[in-house]
């Protein structure tokens, strides 16, 4: 172990650098992930926010060492450490659970798309992260983080008394924590988005068709997607141009080869925002928030504006407030995960949702501690989306979600909007547009803020280069004290 290189707030440049010079091998990057994990993660305030390490991961990193000074580097994350959330397919000795004692057995048999362009880029696949069970569509009850198989993740803002946000909660407190260079979250309706605000980190929900969904645990064939959740902008544009292509077994992403990028840190200048133009939208995005989140939102147009940007307040975003509810991918689940399950290993105990359903009952001490109540409402439907309350309900608000945000764009001349948080989430996702969350400030209670920008598809780098140069210029990351 190499206690020289200190792998607190480290960036993936930084850590290159430090390759560079020797100074450190990603064998003992691992060592000193492994070594904080051991310590803050199931030790001292026992954060649980990993589920499962893999146990190749050092010889792995031994192997990629090997490679570096032989061969040459295969990219920007070649010995990096990466750690991906527990409904995301891995191909190795760590099981894929989705956070549910009812796969605590299964091993898939291939990697997700986005974990093969991953281990080609070099990245090392370090583990599993605790979640909200099945993404949090199995109850309204259950607490953010908390999962059967793993128990509850805790925030290290304020472990017993702050939420962790959403279902992609192990992925932000590990990256927060120092436990990995950063993570992949994944995100239907605001998982990404909310913990990595909540967590004072940055992430970004990628636009439908940029990266491919094969091999993530399904909720909704519309809105669901993996993005980046990383330290810095810089880092989740790193891993975004790594995970983001083509998949030929996923047809929407072949609008990547027009609209993605390889390379997203291109887009990073944080000079040239003079003139641009971003919404606020107070209506209904603002409507619950206190004053001293306010504060931070209006502190935050302040610092834009005086960095050049145009800050056009009180934008109105048509339908807004019709575009908040899970109904519709209650029908969706359904379709998705009998789909998901009925091509499970036949020695595993579930093979459709009814009898997942039954497997839980039967369990119901460790598993239904929050009940059940979305599985039992999806499996009322009938799973092949032919209800005419869902058709007509999904085509409404794909196009209210779309036409909202592009008639407040066109209308206000915008270059993007900015919101509070995770608030604009439903409607954002149900548009398939992107989002990206930078930290923006500090809370009485200890409770991160970060400020999230949208625009239309595919306009991540725009919103990179908001992101980043706000993040450039205020510098609001502060680590927890573990």
């Amino acid at each position: 172990m190499n206690s020289k290189f200190d792998v607190r707030e480290t960036t993936i440049l930084g850590i290159l650098n430090a390759f560079s010079k020797k100074l450190i091998q990603s064998e003992d990057l691992v060592y000193e992930y492994l070594n904080r994990i051991a310590r803050y993660d199931h030790g001292g305030p026992m954060l649980n926010s990993i589920l499962e390490l893999n146990p190749d991961a050092i010889h792995t990193a031994k192997a990629l060492d090997y490679e570096r000074i032989h061969k040459g580097t295969r990219s920007k994350l070649h010995g990096i450490p990466i750690l991906v959330k527990d409904n995301i397919e891995t191909a190795d000795k760590m099981h894929t659970s989705a956070g549910s004692l009812a796969l605590k057995d299964w091993y898939s048999k291939r990697d997700a798309f986005l974990i093969h362009k991953l281990r080609n880029a070099g990245a090392i696949i370090l583990g599993k992260t605790n979640m909200t069970e099945w993404a949090n569509y199995m109850s309204d009850q259950m607490p953010a983080g908390y999962s059967s198989r793993g128990g509850q993740v805790l925030n290290p803002y304020g472990t017993d008394y702050l939420s962790t946000g959403c279902s992609s909660s192990g992925s932000g407190v590990a990256v927060t924590s120092n436990f990995c260079c950063a993570a992949i979250g994944t995100e239907t309706t605001g998982s990404v988005i909310d913990p990595s605000s909540r967590l004072g980190i940055v992430g970004i929900k990628p636009t439908i068709g940029l990266v491919s969904r094969r091999g993530i645990i399904p909720v909704s064939h519309l809105q669901d997607t993996a993005g980046p959740m990383a330290r810095t902008v810089e880092d989740a544009a790193i891993i975004l141009g790594a995970i983001a292509g083509y998949d030929e077994e996923d047809p929407i992403t072949i609008l990547s080869q027009k609209n993605g990028y390889s390379d997203y840190t291109r887009f990073l200048d944080q000079s040239g925002i003079e003139g641009y133009r971003i919404g606020i939208p107070r209506e209904y995005f603002f409507d619950d928030l206190s004053d001293e989140e306010i504060a931070v939102i209006e502190n935050a147009a302040g610092i834009m504006k005086q960095l050049g940007a145009v800050m056009v307040d009180n934008v109105v975003v048509s339908h807004a407030k019709e575009l908040n509810s899970k109904t519709i991918e209650i029908y969706e689940f359904k379709t998705n995960i009998n789909y998901f399950l009925s091509n499970l290993d036949s020695h595993l105990p579930v093979h459709s949702l009814s009898e997942l359903i039954s497997y839980n009952k039967t369990r119901a001490d460790k598993m239904l501690k929050y009940g059940q109540i979305y599985f039992e409402m999806a499996e009322q439907t009938t799973g092949t989306l032919t209800e005419e309350k869902y058709i007509s309900r999904r085509l409404n608000e794909l196009t209210l979600s779309k036409e909202g945000i592009d008639s407040a764009m066109a209308e206000y001349n915008l270059d993007a909007l900015l919101f509070p948080s995770d608030k604009a989430t439903p409607m954002v996702n149900k548009a398939g547009y992107p989002l990206i969350t930078v930290p923006a400030g500090t809370l009485k209670d200890g409770r991160r803020m970060g400020i999230t920008f949208n625009a239309e598809a595919f306009s991540e780098p725009k919103l990179m280069k908001l992101a980043y140069t706000y993040e450039q210029h205020t510098k609001n990351r502060v680590p927890p004290d573990l």
